[in-house]
C-alpha cells in the first residue's frame, strides 16, 4: 500500500505529516505494544487491515468516525502508530476489526478473509475469577490486554488473546467466530465477537472515555500458539462457568428473529443481545421489505420506522441518522431486487355524511334486535368485552372453557350462544405444549369436543406486537384459519403482551397510549376480518382491597380508565375468600339491564355454576373453623369405630359417648351423641341390630350397635388347609342390618347389607376418614 492511498481525515490536523504532540497528562501511544498486537493478530495474515477511529464518549466534544485500511505487511507499524498519535491527539479511541479484507471500504463480516488470532472480551462481572476459570481449561492465552475500562466494582475489563499456528480462512474462519461466541457465552463475555467485523480496541493505544486517559496495555504476553482444531476441542469440553455461563448456542441463532428485533428495547453501549445499528437496521429492513412489496405505503412505513425508534432504542436515533440509513437500505434494497411495487397512499376521500335519526324515528322502529353473540347481552354484535382477573385466578383456564362451550354452541354458566361460533383465540401467554396440555385437561363432554374440533382455533404464545405490522400478519392468520367465513369472536389474552401504545410510547396506564391501542389496532383488526365480530380482551387487574373490589369490582381493572369507558361488556373475576377456591364473576353490561354476579367454581375439571345462597354472607372466618372442627370430629369418630372393633368391642350410641367423652377432643357426651345423630342421618354410621354372632347380646336400644363401612370384628384369622397345606386370611366384616331414615328419623332395615349406601348429596359432602 503506497503511502499516497493513506486518508487524509482533517487538512489542519493531519496524522500523517503533523509531529507527535506530547500528551500534558503523560499517556502516549505505545509503538511497541502496538508492534506485538500486531505480531499475534495479524503477521499471517495477507490483505488490507480495517481501522477505525473515533472520539471516545463523555469528554464534551464531538467528531466524525474516520477509517483507513493499511496493509498487513512490514510497514503495518509504523502506520498504526501514526494514526494512533493522531487519535490520542483528538481523543479518539482506534479500533480493529482483527482480520484482514480484499479492498479499501470493505467492513462488513461477509468481507473478512482471514483471521489468526481468538479473542474473548470480559467486559462485566467478577473478571479475575472468569480469567482464571479460562486459562484453567484453554490454557494460558498469547495476549491478555486491559482494555482501559472499568467495572462497577473497579476491575479492569479484559481482552484475551490466543494467536493461532495458521490463519484461519474459508469454514475455518466460521469456526473461529463461533468460538469466541462459545467462549463468551459459557463464561459471560461479549457475544458480540460471533461476528467477524466486530471491531475492537488496538493494545497501545490510548482510552479516553469519559475524561479517563488511560493506555490500551498488554498485562500478559506469552510466546504462545494454538491449533484452530485442538482450540476448539478444549473450548467443547469447557463447561460454563458456574453462576454465570451458559451452554454454548448454536450459530444460526446469535442473529436475533425479526419479532425479537422489533419488541425488545436496546441500549446503547452494545451491552444488550444486539447494539442499537444491528437493531435499528433489522427494523428499519424490516419495514422496507413491507414497502418494496406494496403491504403498506411509504407513510405508514416511515411512521413505523419512527415508532421503533421512539419505542426500542435508548436512547432514540436523531431523525437525520435515521432517515441516512433508511435511504441507504431502501437504495441496496431496489439494487437487489429491482423495482418497487409501492402501495398508494390512504387519500382522503369526502366522508359520507353522519347517520342521524329523530325521536319519531326511533320509537317507531319495531324491527327485530340483532341476536346476541352471546346472550344474555353479554358480546353484542360489534361490542367490546372485558375479562379481568389477577393473575394465576383462573382467568385463562375460564376463558378457554368458555370459548369452547360457544364454538359448539352449548350454554356455558348462563351465556348462550344462538348456534356455534367461530371462535379465533389470539393468546401470547401459554406456549404450544402447555396450551395443549391445558385443553387436554379441560373436562369437555365428547359432544362439545365434536362440536367445537373445527371452530375453535388458537394460537401458542406469540413473540410480537400489536401493532401495524402485527395487525396485518394477524389478520392474514385469521384469514387462513376461517377461509369460507370469518369468525364471530376475535379473542386477545392478555392485553398486556401485546400493547402498542403508539409512536409516543404510552404504556396501559397512559389514557391516549390505551385509546390509540383500541381504536387504532383492536377496532382495525376487527374492522379487516368481520365489522360485527365481537372482540374479547383478557386482562389483568391491579392490587386493590378487598372492600374496594366489594364497592365497585371493575375499579381494579388495571390501567387508564378509557378501558373501562370503551368496552360494551365487563367481567372480573376474583377470590372474594383467598382461601377458598370458589370465584365470583361480576357483570357489568353497557347494552343491556344488569346481571346478577355469579359464584363459580372448578369442579372435577369443569366449571360450575354455584347457588349463592349456600354462600355465608357474615362472620365467614368464624363459620370456616367450624366446619373444619366438625369435620374432624366426623374423621375421628369414624375412626375410633373402625379401632374399637378391630380389637373385637362394639358400642350402641350412647355407650360409645360415654366411654369416650372429653377424649380426642370430641367433647361431652352430648356432643358426641349429637355428631352421631348426623352422621347416621347423612349415612355415615348404619346400625347392627343383632350382635350375637360377635357374642354382643341383642340391645334394647331403638337403632342398635354403631356400624361404618369397611368395619372387621378383631383380627384376619389365618387358617391351613390340611390336605394342600394353604393358607387363608378369613376377615370378619361387621355389615349393618339397619339404618337411620333421613326423612322420619325412623330404624328402617337395609336392603343389601354389603352395598354400603349413603343419603343423596352426602357422598361429596364429608370425605374423610369415611373413604378408607
Amino acid at each position: 500500500m503506497s503511502e499516497d492511498s493513506i486518508l487524509h481525515f482533517n487538512p489542519w490536523v493531519d496524522f500523517n505529516d503533523s509531529p507527535p504532540a506530547e500528551n500534558p497528562f503523560g499517556c502516549d501511544p505505545d509503538s511497541d505494544q502496538i508492534a506485538i498486537f500486531l505480531d499475534t493478530v495479524f503477521s499471517w495474515c495477507e490483505g488490507l487491515i480495517p481501522l477505525r477511529g473515533f472520539v471516545d464518549k463523555g469528554q464534551g466534544r464531538d467528531g466524525k468516525p474516520h477509517n483507513i485500511w493499511i496493509a498487513a505487511d512490514g510497514t503495518a507499524r509504523e502506520k498504526l502508530a501514526t494514526f494512533a498519535a493522531w487519535a490520542n491527539r483528538e481523543g479518539a479511541a482506534v479500533y480493529v476489526i482483527p482480520g484482514t479484507v480484499a479492498e479499501q471500504g470493505q467492513a462488513r463480516a461477509a468481507d473478512v478473509l482471514q483471521m489468526q488470532a481468538l479473542v474473548v472480551d470480559l467486559d462485566a462481572g467478577d473478571i479475575p475469577a472468569k480469567l482464571d476459570y479460562i486459562v484453567s481449561h484453554l490454557g494460558t492465552p498469547t495476549l491478555i490486554v486491559e482494555s482501559g475500562g472499568r467495572t462497577p466494582e473497579g476491575a479492569a475489563k479484559l481482552h484475551v488473546w490466543w494467536k493461532l499456528t495458521e490463519p484461519a480462512d474459508g469454514e475455518d474462519l466460521a469456526t473461529l467466530c463461533r468460538l469466541r461466541g462459545d467462549i463468551a457465552v459459557k463464561v459471560g463475555g461479549d457475544t458480540h465477537f460471533r461476528s467477524a467485523h466486530q471491531p475492537i480496541r488496538v493494545a497501545g493505544t490510548v482510552y479516553h472515555k469519559h475524561g479517563h486517559q488511560r493506555l490500551v496495555q498488554i498485562r500478559d504476553h506469552n510466546p504462545v500458539e494454538v491449533d484452530l482444531a485442538d482450540f476448539a476441542e478444549l473450548v467443547a469440553d469447557m463447561p460454563p462457568l458456574p453462576g454465570v455461563g451458559m451452554a454454548s448456542t448454536p450459530l444460526s441463532v446469535a442473529k436475533p428473529g425479526v419479532d425479537a428485533v422489533l419488541t425488545t428495547p436496546v441500549r446503547e453501549g452494545a451491552v444488550d443481545d444486539w447494539s442499537r445499528f444491528q437493531g435499528a437496521s433489522a427494523a428499519i429492513g424490516h419495514y422496507i421489505r413491507l414497502v418494496h412489496d406494496g403491504r403498506i405505503d411509504p407513510t405508514e412505513g416511515w411512521e413505523a420506522i419512527c415508532g421503533y425508534n421512539a419505542a426500542m432504542l435508548r436512547p432514540e436515533w436523531p431523525i437525520d441518522r435515521l432517515q441516512a440509513e433508511a435511504e441507504r437500505l431502501w437504495a441496496l434494497h431496489v439494487k437487489r431486487n429491482g423495482p418497487p411495487l409501492i402501495r398508494a397512499a390512504r387519500i382522503n376521500t369526502p366522508s359520507s355524511p353522519l347517520p342521524t335519526f329523530s325521536l319519531g324515528e326511533l320509537l317507531d322502529d319495531r324491527s327485530p334486535m340483532p341476536d346476541d353473540i352471546i346472550a344474555p347481552r353479554v358480546l353484542t354484535p360489534g361490542g367490546l368485552l372485558v375479562l379481568g382477573g389477577a393473575p394465576k385466578v383462573g382467568k385463562s383456564d375460564f376463558l378457554i372453557s368458555w370459548l369452547v362451550h360457544m364454538a359448539a354452541g352449548v350454554p356455558f354458566l348462563g351465556f348462550t350462544p344462538p348456534r356455534p361460533l367461530r371462535v379465533f383465540y389470539l393468546q401470547a401467554e401459554i406456549q404450544y405444549h402447555y396450551l395443549r396440555e391445558r385443553m387436554q385437561q379441560i373436562s369437555l363432554s365428547a359432544g362439545v369436543i365434536a362440536a367445537a374440533r373445527d371452530t375453535f382455533i388458537a394460537t401458542p404464545k406469540l413473540k410480537l406486537l400489536l401493532d401495524a405490522d402485527g395487525v396485518t400478519r394477524i389478520a392474514e392468520a385469521i384469514r387462513a384459519a376461517f377461509p369460507d367465513a370469518p369468525p364471530d369472536v376475535i379473542v386477545i389474552d392478555p392485553i398486556r403482551n401485546l400493547f402498542d401504545g403508539g409512536s409516543d410510547g404510552g404504556g396501559e396506564n397512559d389514557n391516549t397510549a390505551m385509546m390509540f391501542f383500541l381504536k387504532d389496532r383492536v377496532e382495525v383488526l376487527r374492522e379487516a376480518i368481520n365489522p360485527d365480530a365481537g372482540v374479547i380482551l383478557a386482562h389483568h387487574t391491579r392490587k386493590a382491597a378487598k372492600h374496594q373490589v366489594k364497592d365497585d369490582p371493575f375499579l381494579a381493572l388495571s390501567g387508564a380508565s378509557a378501558l373501562r369507558g370503551f368496552y360494551t361488556s365487563g367481567l372480573l373475576m376474583h377470590r372474594p375468600d383467598e382461601d377458598s377456591t370458589q370465584r365470583r364473576l361480576e357483570i357489568e353490561l353497557r347494552n343491556g339491564p344488569a346481571l346478577p354476579g355469579k359464584l363459580i367454581d372448578k369442579v372435577k375439571g369443569e366449571w360450575v355454576e354455584l347457588n349463592p345462597r349456600n354462600e355465608r354472607l357474615v362472620r365467614k372466618e368464624v363459620g370456616a373453623k367450624f366446619d373444619a372442627e366438625r369435620l374432624r370430629k366426623h374423621d375421628v369418630i369414624l375412626g375410633m369405630l373402625l379401632d374399637e372393633a378391630a380389637g373385637e368391642r362394639l358400642y350402641t350410641a350412647m355407650q360409645f359417648a360415654e366411654t369416650f367423652e372429653n377424649r380426642g377432643g370430641l367433647g361431652s357426651k352430648h356432643t358426641i351423641r349429637e355428631r352421631l345423630s348426623v352422621l347416621a342421618t347423612k349415612g355415615f354410621v348404619k346400625f347392627l341390630r343383632d350382635p350375637s354372632g360377635f357374642g354382643f347380646p341383642v340391645t334394647r336400644s331403638r337403632f342398635g350397635y354403631l356400624c361404618v363401612e369397611g368395619m372387621q370384628f378383631g383380627s384376619p384369622i389365618e387358617e391351613v388347609d390340611p390336605a394342600t397345606g394353604e393358607v387363608t386370611t378369613e376377615v370378619r366384616p361387621v355389615l349393618p342390618s339397619h339404618f337411620k331414615c333421613p326423612q322420619s328419623g325412623l330404624s328402617l332395615q337395609v336392603e343389601n347389607p354389603a352395598v354400603w349406601v349413603y343419603q343423596d348429596g352426602s357422598e361429596g359432602d364429608l370425605t374423610h376418614m369415611s373413604e378408607a
